[in-house]
């Protein structure tokens, strides 16, 4: 038999390894934080940020020709201003548009203008564009293709079967006989600065002539009820209209195509023939069947001249805004 002792010594031990009742607690007992105190906590921890200068970025927008090109544009302002009114309009937009039938139509920041006016049961609606101004640059360049012609004229001499006789007293190069020798022409005795054929642009416009207008393209639109729409591409210069092509569409709304689809039905249609293909009599009373609309020769002086007067009023718009752009 076991001893009292050996049995209370068992007895301890196997109480001994008997869990804890804090280890074999219930998950349900453990005490869990709440949602206030974890936000709580969370705020209250320190948090580690990287060092940030409102003045460094500052100054990466700002590039370093940003003042010097809004002075520029400010200068070029002031120069386009002092040169000429662009709120004025010249006088002969003014005459036209007081004394026509035409009302005029323009949106500012847009390269149309639209002018349209009633002609008995028609309406009559009449397009241009700022963008057939022709650009300085290429008119530049023709003057200088014309004037290096001009030399090449002048400097091209022939040397093949010249003779003595080229060496005669007032022998110039002007053409050749079948001897040889250089034909003396009256014009001669003319020198080649004085020459019509050399004249410049200065001394044209020194004698009162007055230089060629640009070519302004108009599309001149004719609708009437239930007949369908007749359109005519011209052509205004130096006062005259010269008919490009005429047209004829059933459904007006072919005219002026605004869709997609109806830009593809329109140039499936036959339309009509080239205009210089028409008979000649046809093409000048077509000539006068604009005329009698106001597509006449006032017209084409003022068209080029609100071009002019138009681009000139854009130009400034959009080096203000460019300008407003670059110093915000």
């Amino acid at each position: 038999m076991l001893s009292i002792r050996t049995i209370t010594r068992y007895a301890s031990r196997a109480i001994s390894r008997l869990p804890s009742p804090s280890i074999c607690r219930p998950l349900s007992t453990i005490r869990q934080p709440s949602i206030l105190q974890s936000s709580w906590n969370a705020a209250s921890r320190p948090t580690l940020t990287a060092a940030f200068s409102s003045s460094r970025i500052q100054q990466e927008k700002e590039g370093e020709v940003d003042d010097e090109l809004v002075a520029k544009f400010e200068s070029e302002l002031q120069m386009e201003k002092e040169m000429r009114d662009t709120e004025e309009a010249p006088v002969s937009v003014k005459d036209f548009l007081e004394n026509s039938q035409f009302e005029l139509q323009d949106t500012p920041g847009q390269e149309e203008v639209l002018l349209t006016r009633q002609f008995g049961d028609e309406s009559i609606r009449i397009t241009f564009t700022i963008a057939d101004l022709e650009p300085l640059d290429s008119e530049s360049d023709r003057t200088l293709d014309d004037q290096a012609l001009r030399d090449e004229d002048v400097g091209d001499i022939p040397e093949e079967g010249q003779s003595g006789g080229a060496n005669t007293k007032g022998s110039v190069n002007q053409g050749r006989t079948k001897g040889g020798n250089i034909k003396v022409a009256p014009e001669d005795s003319i020198a080649p600065a004085d020459r019509p054929e050399f004249e410049t642009d200065e001394s044209l416009a020194e004698d009162g002539e007055q230089e060629s207008s640009f070519p302004a393209r108009l599309n001149v639109t004719v609708h009437k009820a239930g007949q369908g729409a007749l359109q005519i591409e011209a052509v205004a210069q130096d006062g005259l209209i010269v008919i490009d092509n005429v047209y004829y569409f059933p459904d007006p709304e072919l005219a002026d195509a605004k869709s997609a689809e109806k830009d593809w039905q329109k140039r499936g249609m036959y339309t009509g023939p080239p205009f210089g293909n028409l008979d000649e009599d046809l093409q000048v009373l077509l000539e006068k069947y604009l005329d009698e609309r106001g597509v006449n020769t006032a017209l084409a002086l003022f068209v080029p001249d609100y071009i002019d007067f138009k681009e000139q009023r854009e130009y400034l718009r959009w080096l203000s805004n460019v300008k407003s752009f670059v110093e915000a």
